[in-house]
Order: C-alpha cells, then structure tokens, then sequence
C-alpha cells in the first residue's frame, strides 16, 4: 500500500528529529509498504499546500502522529482540515501521546479513521494488512477506529480495540527510516554544548519510565532497555551516514540506575566513539562515581525533572526524590563538570509562594547558565493522574474542556490546583521568571564584556566575532 506519514510544521527554525514517525516508517518499509514523508516542518507548507497534494497524488493511507501540546492540537485539526477537503482523501490514522488517552474525542474531533494507541510500530503493519485484505478493523489490537466514517460526526460508533502488549524484545525493532527524512535539515538541532560544526541527532536508548509522576501523560509502565550493543549500532551508522557528532539521548530516563548508566558509558568509551552527548536523568541515581565516567563517555548535559524544591509538594506528585537528593545530585554533576538542566513547575497540590520562591532561589543558586530556564505551571495531560483528580475535583470536564478551553498555552495556568487566585498565580510567576531571566541575560552581558576585553587587551585571534558567540 501507499502511504504518507505527514511531518507538521512546528513553526520551528529546526524542527526535532521526528523519532516516533521514523520508527513507524521502518516498520511499513520493512512489511513492503510503499512510504513517503511530507515534510511541513522543513518546507513550512501551509496546509492548502497537503490539499493539493492529496489531490494530485493517490495514496491509500495517510499518518499523522501528534503529542498533547496546544500548539499541536490546534496545528492537527487544521491538518485534518486539509485532509478531508482532499478529493483523494486517503485512510486517515492518527497516533502519538496526544490522541492515545482520548482516541474517541480525537476521532470525532478529527474524522480521522483509525488511532494507533500507544506503541505502534506492530500495530501499524496489522492494520495495514487489515486494510490490504479488507479484514475487519476490530481484529487489529491496538486501535480505535470509526465503525461508520460515513455517518454525521457526532452519531457514529467508536470502537475501542483490546490493548496490544508491549513490544517485549525492543532490539528486534528496526532502525528509524533516516533515508526518507531530510537528514541535513534536522541534524542541525542545537542544544546545550554543542558547536557550530556539530551535527546533532536524537536516539532512543529505551523506552518507558520505571516512575509514574502525578503530571506524566505516559501510559504504559515500566522500563525497557535496549542492549548497549543495539544502541551504539545506532550511533555508528549516523555517525558514518550523516556525520552525527552529538547525540541526544531523547528517552525519558537514561538513567534508569546506576548499573545500566555505568555499562553504557563503558561501552561507549570502548567504542572510541568520540562523541558528545545529553539524556535526561534521575537525581536519585546521580552519584559522583557515575557522572564522573558519564562525563568521560561524553556527556555535557543532563536534564533533570526536578519539578519542586519543597518535599511535601514532591510528595504530592509521587516523584519519589527529596530536596536532599536535589541538591546532592546537582552539586556532583557540576562537580563532575556536566551542566544541570533544571525543569521546575509551579502549581502542583500543595505548591504555593513559598514553594516557588524555594524553587526560584535553587535555580539562581545552582543554574549554570547552559540554557536558559524558566518556570512553567503544571499542566495536567489526558492520560495523566492529575487529569483524572482535575476531573474528580470539578477543575476540568473533560478532554474537550481540556483541548478547546483550558490548555491555550503552555506558560499560562490550565488548571488551578492551589489556593491562588489565578491573576495572583500568574503574577507570582511573572516575578519570579523575571527574577530568573534578569540573572540569564546579565550574565550573557559579563560574558560578553569579558570576551571583549580578553580581545582587545590580549589581541585574542581565535575570536570570531560577537554575532558568533
């Protein structure tokens, strides 16, 4: 079958590496499918532009893929949009974190035909297979599908199939598909440490989380690793295709112990891979051993979800890490010489002035400046515990009230779960990222005015220039 896996525009200058998207397109390349990727995020098409393609090339199934973001959920329903207005309108399926929780309301919302709940790339061949052989759609695990596409929006049958377990042996999943990607557009992500020669790439070392935070959209649970030999494959071939010199490590927990982090640090160090590197990780497995031989493998940046500098409030969200544990881990990695990426949020059960002014204090204490950090509300995700509490408590209706009233912004209050007013809960915030951005940008001025004088006083000729600093 013929199939386009639609990129959308991000309103990025370089777009993140579509991972999830690329995993699926190997997994169709791989059942003999016939892929293609249209790339809104490079070519920033608008959505007349997806029309009109449809129209003048056929294909029989068309994906989009898209997590919970406002942003997101707006740019969908214009994509979904353009789509129907196809008069060679394909099967449309959707997936990702956004439609996964809520297939229903996503199907109704978007007339898409089918969700991919969850992990796909099993699930997509079987329902293309379903499709090729006009086999009933509810024989395929892992979807929901329209039983009556033809039916007025709001007065068809959803159906929601059985779950599809977990894909146990991820090392058996093929690589992404980089060839069908424009490679050269996204390697040039930049993120923290990385020069003006590097290529940048996102890889997955894992997927899952062995943590289940009150705010996590993630709906399955545990952790599972691929093999050190697996993923340091992965690294060699974009290394050797595409010249990848930092490689960022996009699971939600590299981290996931001391044991595992340790082994693969060792095999990378034993590859000679010569590469540089940032994954996210757990303060609690933060131990000075560990960053010390992270930092030997590569590592520059390590971004924590720190989320509150108040126990109670930690608590609250079962994240399962003290203030203590905080502090401790962000002073070894900087004195493990790796950079500390801070996530705080404002607005958990329990938070209040005080909690954010502990939060904002930790940041201007500890923060080296890699990146500039400031500190955003909660928001409770379809699919998370505090979607549901926010729902039990009378705070949200539901996922409509979620999508279409509440989350119109990813720095402003959706749901209010302290005892706040909402004017009081963002001006709390304005002062205290205020407070955050002013110590950002004066140091940004120090370090310039010391470049300068390092110049003119030591007739330094390696400088290129303020624009490229």
């Amino acid at each position: 079958m013929r199939v386009l896996l639609v990129v959308y525009d991000n309103d990025m200058y370089c777009h993140w590496f579509p991972q999830g998207m690329a995993y699926i397109a190997a997994a169709l390349i791989q059942a003999r499918h016939d892929v293609e990727i249209y790339s809104q995020d490079k070519h920033h098409y608008p959505e007349e532009h997806l029309t009109a393609y449809l129209d003048e090339n056929k294909f029989d199934v068309i994906c989009v893929g898209v997590i919970a973001g406002y942003y997101q959920y707006r740019k969908l329903l214009k994509i979904s949009e353009a789509i129907s207005k196809s008069k060679n309108r394909p099967f449309y399926v959707l997936g990702g974190h956004g439609p996964s929780p809520e297939p229903e309301y996503f199907l109704r919302k978007t007339q898409a035909d089918a969700v991919v709940i969850g992990e796909g790339e099993v699930t997509i061949v079987e329902l293309m297979d379903a499709l090729f052989h006009r086999r009933p759609l509810y024989s395929v695990n892992g979807i929901a599908f329209r039983a009556a596409p033809s039916a007025p929006s709001w007065k068809e049958k959803i159906i929601i199939n059985e779950k599809r377990p977990l894909i146990e042996d991820i090392n058996s999943i093929t690589f992404p598909a980089y060839h069908l990607f424009p490679m050269d557009y996204y390697r040039m992500l930049r993120m923290p440490h990385t020069e003006n020669s590097d290529f940048v790439m996102p890889v997955l070392s894992g997927r899952g989380c062995s943590f289940k935070c009150s705010f996590c959209y993630r709906m399955d649970k545990g952790f599972r690793p691929r093999s050190n030999e697996n993923i340091i494959s992965e690294i060699k071939l974009l290394k050797g295709m595409y010249g990848i010199t930092y490689i960022a490590f996009s699971d939600e927990l590299l981290m996931s112990s001391s044991e595992r982090t340790v082994s693969l640090c060792k095999d990378i160090i034993e590859a000679k891979l010569n590469i540089k590197w940032c994954c996210n990780g757990r303060l609690n497995f933060a131990r000075p051993d560990v960053l010390y031989l992270m930092k030997q493998a590569g590592c520059v940046f390590i971004n924590y979800g720190i989320e509150s500098m108040d126990d109670e409030v930690l608590k609250n969200m079962n994240k399962v890490l003290t203030t203590d544990q905080i502090v401790r881990g962000i002073e070894a990695t900087l004195d493990a010489g790796i950079s500390p990426g801070f996530n705080i949020i404002f607005g958990n059960i329990g938070d209040n002035r005080e909690t954010l002014r502990k939060g904002v204090n930790f940041l201007l204490e500890y923060d080296d400046g890699s990146q500039m950090r400031t500190i955003r509300p909660v928001t409770p995700y379809p699919g998370s515990p505090l979607y549901y509490h926010a729902i039990e408590k009378g705070l949200l209706k539901d996922c409509e009230d979620f999508y279409e009233n509440k989350h119109i912004n990813a720095d402003l209050l959706s749901v209010n779960f302290t005892e706040l007013s909402d004017d009081e809960f963002h001006r709390c915030l304005y002062e205290a990222n205020n407070r955050l951005l002013d110590k950002y940008f004066k140091e940004k001025f120090y370090d310039l005015v010391e470049q300068s004088k390092k110049l003119y006083s030591e007739k330094n000729i390696n400088f290129r220039g303020f624009r490229q600093s």
